[in-house]
């Protein structure tokens, strides 16, 4: 994948829950993503030591989805704060005011996911949230982990399943997992297991009356809808609400979207969603091609995330791969997942919003 988790591979993070339920109310504190340490690097500040406005939800009408106000960006933006750097305080609440994917872990599945559900909906928002542990995961690239064996992942999805309960919940499950199946990159005697997988996955988290699934098919510049629409089939695509492209890639939204409607007249006319975190300059083509996914410089933030498309059949954009983590250790990043504050700099000051 083009991100990861602990292991998790270019540039794709967990969400994790920090301490427990209170009593009253069952109010988790949330890391999202975060890790001690978080909020160093960047640029010079301005002297001072301000404080801006915490973080709060955005307008409901145009992006009903939870924004995390303890995510890493948030953070950040603390951080800058403290140290009077308003300047790069300003940027970084670019990312931290916007909803971005909830990546739940391998542990505690119940409980995280729990703890971000009633979080979203304490605040009537959606939880948006990625599920990424499918055995075998990521070919044993930067991502390369998952489920011990296919018993465990059941296990795992029933209990994320648990968690979410009947509160609102959008699910992007499992990114890359079928294309690694036409690719190739997963060996041949788990191809039967991964469908079996990823059908059984999108019918349990369907069985919960206010959850969305979203299977994941890709990006423009990766397989053809003539490769994809037949294993999408095989994976479930019937039961699910739609599928996501260009998760955690940079393909400009135009070519997402057209991709997205060729691939959805082979699936039934399934709807779709677009990721658009990261896409505000389009792909990097200077590089090595075959590492221009992994923390490539210039990039930006593209549109923020909406329900408003203007098109039936994009049923929103998304920030599924969290801006401002790294894509591996390239280009001077950190390890996959871990926050990078110069790249989320970055993205934020390309960024045309």
């Amino acid at each position: 994948m083009y991100g990861s988790y602990s292991g998790r591979g270019r540039g794709v993070c967990a969400g994790r829950v920090r301490a427990g339920v209170a009593a009253a109310g069952a109010v988790l504190l949330l890391a999202g993503c975060s890790s001690d340490g978080d909020g160093e690097g960047g640029e010079g500040g301005d002297g001072g030591g301000t404080k801006s406005a915490p973080i709060g939800q955005r307008p409901k009408a145009d992006a009903p989805y939870w924004v995390n106000p303890d995510g890493r960006a948030a953070r950040q933006v603390a951080a800058y704060d403290s140290a009077g750097d308003t300047g790069n305080a300003a940027l970084i609440r670019k990312i931290a005011e916007q909803p971005v994917a909830e990546w739940i872990g391998p542990d505690t599945p119940e409980a995280q996911t729990r703890g971000f559900t009633e979080a979203a909906a304490k605040a009537d928002r959606d939880a948006l949230l990625v599920l990424y542990n499918i055995p075998h995961r990521d070919c044993g690239q930067f991502s390369k982990g998952g489920a011990a064996d296919g018993d465990a992942y059941r296990a795992w999805v029933d209990q994320v399943a648990k968690g979410i309960g009947d509160r609102r919940a959008t699910v992007i499950l499992e990114p890359d997992a079928v294309l690694h199946l036409v690719d190739g990159c997963t060996p041949a005697q788990f191809h039967e297991e991964r469908y079996d997988l990823l059908k059984g996955a999108v019918q349990r988290l369907k069985q919960q009356p206010a959850t969305s699934v979203y299977l994941d098919a890709g990006n423009a510049g990766w397989q053809t809808p003539d490769a994809l629409f037949e294993p999408l089939q095989r994976a479930g695509i019937a039961d699910a609400d739609g599928f996501s492209v260009n998760v955690s890639n940079f393909y400009p939204t135009a070519a997402s979207a057209d991709f997205g409607k060729r691939l959805s007249a082979k699936v039934d006319g399934k709807p779709f969603v677009i990721d658009t975190s990261r896409n505000g300059n389009g792909p990097y083509t200077k590089g090595d091609p075959a590492e221009n996914w992994c923390n490539p410089p210039g990039r930006a933030l593209g549109e923020p995330p909406t329900t408003t498309t203007g098109d039936p059949l994009v049923k929103a954009y998304l920030w599924i791969k969290r801006p401002g983590e790294s894509d591996g250790d390239c280009k001077g990043g950190p390890k996959a997942g871990d926050w990078y504050p110069d790249y989320a700099l970055g993205l934020a000051r390309n960024s045309r919003g």
